[in-house]
């Protein structure tokens, strides 16, 4: 609920932006228009962590529940082919090459929107509405299994944060201890970071701003609209996980969903639960591989980035030269970098991005008032300021780890600005 809260107020924040600026690029794109060229490479380059190592996060997890698929057919993969070289269970290492799976479903995605938009929304929005229809027959199902023992304590002790309360540790040794962040008050701040990669396939959404029909009146109500629903579902759905089974029991679990559905009784479904989440895992990744693709040809056509990004193909016109790009990037992150690392960096990529548009929306409502809006923001500025606190704590309550990481990645990204993007860029350049 705290996640939600979060990207409610960046939702409607970026339901402005979609209103107003209705081209491809989504928070880069908004970005460029308020508050100029550098922070909009920021951005961008920010969304790389949000969209392509969130395609890749997923496609670790697609690649277990597909192993356990094929399991419980008979078919069982060896363990190498798995897991990368540094992929750990519960401490245990799980002595794996390459996560060949994952590997093969994002450069199967990535021909597909190669393909086009069209066919790509097409098996998109078939697997959208086979993830909804099992998400509500696990809940259907599983909330007359409910063992209230389960919630039990609901929020459980982080025993850091008693000794605070008591006076013998300080808050900043807590803070900067391996306590923060595991239970209690600081594990849900944490929780709340992580789980914010959940939301970020509604700001994908404006990614492709340019190719709806009507995207004054469309963006806003995708962008909402499908905020609300999967907040709802997702509520329930975790209410309804936690109730079937004991959290401690998710730790290093791979497929906890069917793990918690077997306490139903109704085992015969778990087939094709297994096949709605594989299917569920798959529509996300495809929005992630579009949306990251956008963000790269807008700006390409900027001049932000090399020609080549904003290259269409002649027939399906697609940017099909960033698409391989990204398959062969998204593919190496996929089959070598642990899971856990992978989520952490995009949250963190995509609570930053997110504080970015709703400053972006303060910005604009100064310097461009009387600019035509098909939808506005409420309560401004109050509204966007709470986003970017909310963004803020729940990026602290993030690993250090994971801010170290956002730091190099963005030092890395400011080096390639002022040695190649600055100088080509287009809109730089016409000023000069």
């Amino acid at each position: 609920i705290l996640a939600a809260v979060g990207c409610g107020f960046a939702g409607l924040c970026y339901a402005e932006f979609a209103s107003m600026i209705p081209v491809a690029g989504s928070a880069y794109t908004y970005s460029y228009a308020t508050m100029g060229e550098l922070i909009a490479w920021i951005i961008g380059w920010d969304l790389v962590l949000e969209y392509a190592l969130g395609a890749a996060t997923v496609a670790v997890s697609w690649s277990q529940y597909v192993n356990k698929f094929l399991h419980s057919m008979g078919i069982d993969l060896p363990q190498y082919l798995l897991h990368g070289p540094w992929d750990e269970v519960n401490g245990v290492a799980m002595n794996g090459i390459i996560n060949l799976p994952a590997i093969i479903i994002i450069c199967l995605l990535s021909l597909l929107l190669i393909r086009g938009t069209k066919e790509s929304a097409l098996l998109n929005n078939i697997l959208v509405i086979l993830k909804v229809i099992v998400v509500l027959v696990f809940i259907c199902i599983g909330w007359s299994f409910i063992n209230p023992a389960n919630h039990e304590p609901f929020i459980p002790v982080n025993t850091g944060e008693e000794m605070v309360k008591s006076g013998t540790m300080s808050f900043w040794d807590f803070f900067t201890s391996d306590s923060f962040g595991s239970y209690g008050i600081s594990g849900i701040l944490r929780g709340a970071g992580v789980v914010f990669f959940a939301f970020i396939g509604f700001d994908a959404v404006s990614t492709a701003a340019q190719e709806a029909k009507n995207p004054q009146k469309g963006m806003p109500i995708g962008i909402i609209g499908s905020l609300i629903v999967c907040t709802v579902l997702y509520v329930f759905f975790a209410y309804v996980l936690t109730g079937l089974e004991n959290y401690i029991n998710f730790k290093g679990n791979a497929s906890p969903v069917t793990t918690a559905f077997a306490h139903t009784g109704y085992t015969f479904l778990n087939g094709f639960l297994t096949i709605a989440i594989i299917a569920g895992y798959t529509s996300v990744m495809l929005v992630m591989l579009m949306g990251q693709s956008r963000v790269f040809y807008s700006m390409s056509v900027d001049g932000l980035l090399p020609k080549m990004f904003s290259d269409l193909h002649k027939k399906n016109r697609t940017p099909y030269k960033t698409n391989l790009v990204f398959m062969v990037f998204v593919s190496l992150f996929a089959g070598f970098v642990p899971v856990a690392d992978l989520g952490h960096m995009v949250s963190i990529g995509t609570l930053f991005a997110f504080a970015l548009v709703c400053i972006g929306v303060i910005v604009m409502r100064k310097t461009n008032p009387d600019a035509i809006r098909g939808f506005r923001t409420p309560f401004v500025p109050v509204l966007p300021i709470l986003g970017v606190l909310v963004c803020v704590v729940l990026m602290l309550g993030l690993p250090k780890e994971s801010w170290e990481r956002l730091a190099v990645w963005l030092g890395l990204g400011l080096i390639i600005y002022f040695v190649y993007s600055k100088k080509h860029s287009k809109i730089g350049n016409i000023i000069k």
